[in-house]
Parts: C-alpha cells; sequence; structure tokens
C-alpha cells in the first residue's frame, strides 16, 4: 500500500478517537443510507448477475454521535446521502452536490445528494456510473473521488473516510497525486472484513496500473 494511503479495518469511531480536534482538512463520507435490504436488492454484478449478500449495514443511519466526532476530527465534510440525515439538517445545508449517475436503472437511484459543510454553489456533476466488476452494492467510481478531490480539496490536505467500502476514493486519491500532484494524505477505514480485504486487493491493483501508465 501506498505511504499516503492509511487503510484499516476498524470502527470509525475507534479511528476518530485518536485524532485531535480537526486533525483531517476534509472528510468525504458515504455511511450507511439506512435502506436496508432495497440496498443489496438493488446492487448486482453486471458480469455475473450475483446479487451482493446482505450485511445489514445498511439497515439503520449512523447516530449523532458518529456526526459529531466526524465534525471534531475535520475541518471540512462531503456527506453522501445528506438527505438521509436528520442531524445535517440542523446546520443548515451550506452546499449541495448532485450526482447525475447516467444509467437509468429501476433498481437504482438516477441521482445522489451529498451535504457540503461550507459556503459555495450547488454544483451538478455527471459521471457514468455503469462500472463492471463491481465488489460493493453502494460502490462509487473513483471519477467520482477524483472530481471531488480536484474540486474541493487543495494541496496537502488530509483526507477522511470513515466508510471506506470499494475503496474508490483511495484509488482516487492516488490518481490525483500522481497526475495532478495534490500531494494528499488518506486515512480511511472499513469494518466488514470482507469488504476490507476486497478493496485492499482491488486498491493494491488500480494503484498499481495507475503507476505502470
Amino acid at each position: 500500500m501506498k505511504e499516503y494511503l492509511k487503510i484499516t479495518n476498524e470502527d470509525n469511531m475507534q479511528l476518530m478517537k485518536r485524532y485531535p480536534d480537526n486533525h483531517f482538512d476534509l472528510a468525504i463520507v458515504d455511511p450507511p443510507y439506512g435502506l436496508g435490504k432495497r440496498t443489496t436488492d438493488g446492487g448486482c454484478d453486471k458480469n455475473t448477475q450475483v446479487k451482493f449478500k446482505n450485511h445489514k449495514w445498511d439497515d439503520v443511519i449512523p447516530t449523532d454521535n458518529y456526526f459529531k466526532e466526524l465534525f471534531r476530527v475535520s475541518k471540512e465534510q462531503i456527506i453522501w446521502g445528506g438527505n438521509y440525515f436528520p442531524y445535517l439538517w440542523k446546520n443548515g445545508c451550506r452546499g449541495l452536490i448532485t450526482w447525475d449517475k447516467m444509467v437509468y436503472l429501476t433498481t437504482m437511484s438516477q441521482i445522489e445528494y451529498a451535504w457540503y459543510s461550507k459556503d459555495k454553489l450547488p454544483q451538478l456533476v455527471k459521471i457514468n456510473n455503469n462500472d463492471t466488476n463491481r465488489i460493493h452494492p453502494t460502490q462509487k467510481p473513483a471519477a467520482l473521488y477524483q472530481w471531488l478531490l480536484t474540486n474541493y480539496a487543495e494541496p496537502n490536505f488530509k483526507i477522511l473516510d470513515t466508510h471506506l467500502g470499494s475503496g474508490s476514493i483511495a484509488i482516487a486519491v492516488d490518481s490525483v497525486n500522481k497526475i495532478e500532484k495534490m500531494n494528499l494524505t488518506l486515512t480511511a477505514c472499513e469494518l466488514d472484513k470482507e469488504y476490507y480485504q476486497t478493496a485492499t486487493r482491488r486498491i493494491e491493483e488500480q494503484t498499481t496500473w495507475n503507476s505502470l501508465f
């Protein structure tokens, strides 16, 4: 694993409590939306047509304590699925990011929203979600994270991700460091051991490929 990618298999609350206030410049997180079985029913690998098994991680949304800790350790936050989390609306909505997936399936939302913590005009980004070989039912394209990093991060930012999932954000950090010379560092964790192992394999493969090309 690259030295600027620090990825662990642990609970995000345990990870965050090790860091002082405002340690991270930007948190980009994709917590559970509380959709339960609807998540895995809507997710299917397009090559094998095998449904993702339900790990029950999407049954409930994070507690208010999670968000309080997230806001403590990070200066700015981009939170996917912000429309599902009542805690965020206590702070208002200063910025909204709308992702048009450009793939219209009856089992999948055509758009997703991310809540952004700073004053900025709402943004619309169109990036195709037609990824092949998906390893996670809510996998987002690495290209989407590359767009977020180039538009919302600054060089030398310390990035936090509390729900690694498929590892797309790590692949994106690796890409912008090599292409844009942003010198970002990523600290991320994944609680589910199986997803963690699969994601780290994907990250190793993709970052090696990026180095070759």
